[in-house]
C-alpha cells in the first residue's frame, strides 16, 4: 500500500510541474490579446441593440401593470401572460401581447379602447420579469440564470452573484451567444482596474441570454487539476492516514447479569486486572 502511494503522489507531483507551466503560458498568451479599447468597441457596434424597460419584449410568464386614468375598467390592471401569450383585461377581454415591448402593448390598448374611448392615455409596465435569463458561471458563490430585467449591468450582475477569493478579477468575460454562426462575441472586462481607476465604461448593460464567466487565477486552476488528479485515489490516502480507533479491556462486558429487578437488566463491565 505504501509503495502504491508513493507511486501515486509521484506521478501526481510530475503532472503538477507540467500544469504549473501550463497555467503561466495561458497567463501569457491572454496578457497578448488584443487591447480592450478595440475590444470593447467590436463587442458593442456588433450588437448595437437599445436595451430599457421600454424596449422590453414580454413573454409567458411576465408580469404586466396597465394604467390608463381615462379608462377606468382597466387601471391599474396588473396580469400574468398565459401560456399562450394573452392576458385578459375587463371590456376588451382577450388580448395577444407576447412578443411585443411595453411601448407596443400600450399602442394596441389605446388602439383597441378607441372603439369605447376618445384617445384614451395607456401606459404599460412589466411589475414581473420572468421569462428571460442572463448566466453567471465560475468562482462565484450564486452561479446560475438570473432574472433579466433590461436594466442588468456586470457590475450589478458581479455584485449579486459575488466573486470568491479564487476569482481572477482581471479576466471576466462576457460571451454574446447568436443564433448565427461564427457571430458569438466575448470581450474581456479587468475588474479591478475597473474598481481602481472609476472608468465604468466598460460596465456592460447586458442582453438577454448573456453568459458572465468568472475564470480561476492561475494558481487557482492548478488546485482544480491536482484536486480532479488525487480524486480517484482519495479512498486510499484516507484509509492510508487515518489512525485505528483504540481497544481498551474495560470495553468488554460480561455476559451474565446479576440478581434483582433493579440491576438484573443491566451488564456488569469487566475491569480491567490491576485495579
Amino acid at each position: 500500500m505504501v509503495a502504491a502511494y508513493r507511486a501515486v503522489w509521484r506521478a501526481a507531483t510530475l503532472r503538477f510541474a507540467r500544469l504549473g507551466w501550463l497555467a503561466v503560458a495561458i497567463a501569457l498568451g491572454l496578457a497578448g490579446c488584443a487591447s480592450p479599447h478595440k475590444q470593447l468597441v467590436e463587442f458593442l457596434r456588433a450588437h448595437e441593440v437599445e436595451v430599457s424597460t421600454g424596449h422590453y419584449v414580454v413573454r409567458p410568464p411576465d408580469v404586466i401593470e396597465v394604467h390608463s386614468p381615462d379608462v377606468p375598467e382597466i387601471d391599474g390592471a396588473g396580469q400574468t401572460l398565459r401560456p399562450d401569450g394573452k392576458v385578459v383585461l375587463r371590456l376588451l377581454g382577450e388580448v395577444d401581447v407576447a412578443g411585443l415591448t411595453t411601448e407596443e402593448i400600450a399602442a394596441k390598448l389605446q388602439s383597441l379602447l378607441s372603439r369605447y374611448y376618445v384617445d384614451p392615455e395607456v401606459v404599460v409596465n412589466v411589475a414581473g420579469y420572468r421569462s428571460q435569463f442572463y448566466y453567471v458561471f465560475g468562482e462565484v458563490s450564486g452561479a446560475g440564470p438570473k432574472l433579466y430585467t433590461g436594466r442588468d449591468t456586470l457590475l450589478k450582475a458581479l455584485a449579486e452573484a459575488q466573486p470568491t477569493y479564487l476569482a481572477w478579477r482581471s479576466q471576466i468575460s462576457i460571451i454574446r451567444p447568436s443564433a448565427k454562426e461564427g457571430e458569438c462575441k466575448t470581450i474581456t472586462v479587468n475588474l479591478d482596474r475597473m474598481f481602481k481607476s472609476g472608468d465604468l465604461t466598460q460596465d456592460i448593460l447586458l442582453q438577454e441570454g448573456d453568459v458572465i464567466q468568472v475564470p480561476p487565477t492561475p494558481l487557482a486552476w492548478v488546485g482544480h487539476r491536482i484536486r480532479e488528479l488525487l480524486y480517484p485515489v482519495g479512498p486510499l490516502m484516507n484509509a492510508y492516514t487515518t489512525p485505528a480507533a483504540p481497544l481498551y479491556a474495560t470495553h468488554a462486558y460480561e455476559d451474565e447479569f446479576s440478581e434483582g429487578s433493579d440491576r438484573g437488566n443491566r451488564p456488569r463491565r469487566r475491569m480491567p486486572s490491576g485495579y
